[in-house]
């Protein structure tokens, strides 16, 4: 088995974005940008974009069905990086889409119409290390697996290490590659320490390898960090805000039956993942339940400008930025499971 987990990234100040603007500014035109049409009877017809689905993806897919049992016609293209899906929202080929904040955040930034309205899933990231690493003094000099230098997951252990490690050596920084890969390389020995997220984690543990342990949960330690997050063309909502709340609405209520109820997030999976090996999703979705990461109506004021905050530190944008600019939370204020 292995849970389908994807590779979240961005680049430092993206050069491709700069020239969005302009572009982005014009696009914004009615009914929310070309890729969206107002048909005859009152329904939408759109498009959404969806990175590489995998589980913290069939709730959004799930909220799109209950659009369309109300009549809407919804597409949903699947991309490779999260960027393509913010150029396309930049220009009003797509509606909405979810995937790594910092892209959105960097398009916005350079003028993009683009508001984050919902959470995807809640910071999932844990550093995990050999038996005898404690705390960060105890990682000074050894091999740290991370999987490139522009991943989210690395700008969130650097910036732990920054906080906690003082003026004490650094860690040994190894490019090995994807969670799946480092909890491996973790579990030979070949690192002492690397960050995993929930489905690699809960492999690494059903495994039965011993002499490993959770050095930090990043939850806890950066509970105001949302790196996952969905947004949309600002042209649809302010033309279809109707719609859009619905969609929001809909999200809300299928995380909140995750939480109730880890089985429905496998029957999600099931349906929107029928190619995912089965083995391990149900460990998986309670984990995912029993930490209630999902939750898209946990946006708040404070924790979308600690995002930016976060995000500025680690040179994704620029200072200054605020949840006004980014983000429009009248969506989750208004949803109730």
């Amino acid at each position: 088995m292995h849970v389908r987990t994807r590779r979240k990234h961005f680049r430092t100040r993206p050069q491709h974005l700069a020239a969005l603007a302009l572009a982005a500014l014009v696009a914004a035109s009615a009914c929310g940008g070309p890729g969206t049409r107002a048909r005859a009877d009152g329904t939408l017809s759109f498009t959404v974009a969806v990175v590489e689905p995998d589980l913290t993806t069939v709730p959004i897919l799930a909220a799109l069905d209950t659009l369309r049992e109300q009549g809407h016609s919804i597409d949903v293209v699947e991309l490779a990086e999260p960027e393509l899906a913010v150029e396309g929202l930049a220009k009003g080929e797509y509606a909405i889409s979810a995937e790594a904040t910092g892209p959105a955040l960097s398009a916005i930034e350079q003028g993009a119409p683009i508001k984050i309205i919902a959470d995807a899933v809640a910071n999932q990231w844990a550093l995990y290390g050999s038996s005898d690493i404690d705390s960060c003094d105890d990682l000074g000099g050894r091999p740290f697996g991370i999987f490139s230098e522009g991943a989210v997951a690395t700008a969130i252990a650097k910036d732990w290490v920054d906080a906690e490690c003082g003026a004490g050596e650094r860690p040994r920084y190894l490019t090995i590659g994807g969670s799946d890969v480092r909890a491996q390389a973790l579990a030979s020995g070949e690192i002492d320490a690397t960050p995993l997220e929930v489905s690699d984690a809960v492999s690494l543990e059903a495994s039965g390898t011993s002499g490993f342990t959770k050095v930090v949960d990043f939850a806890e330690s950066l509970p105001d960090l949302h790196p996952q997050t969905v947004y949309a063309n600002s042209g649809f909502l302010g033309e279809h805000r109707e719609v859009a709340q619905e969609f929001v609405t809909a999200l809300v209520r299928e995380h909140a039956r995750i939480t109730a109820d880890p089985g429905h997030l496998v029957d999600l999976a099931r349906a929107h993942l029928p190619e995912e090996e089965r083995s391990d999703v149900a460990r998986v979705a309670r984990r995912y339940s029993d930490a209630k990461l999902f939750d898209a109506a946990a946006l708040t004021s404070r924790n979308v400008q600690g995002t930016i905050d976060f995000f500025a530190r680690a040179g994704v944008i620029g200072r200054g930025m605020t949840t006004k600019d980014a983000a429009d939370l009248g969506f989750v204020e208004e949803a109730s499971p």
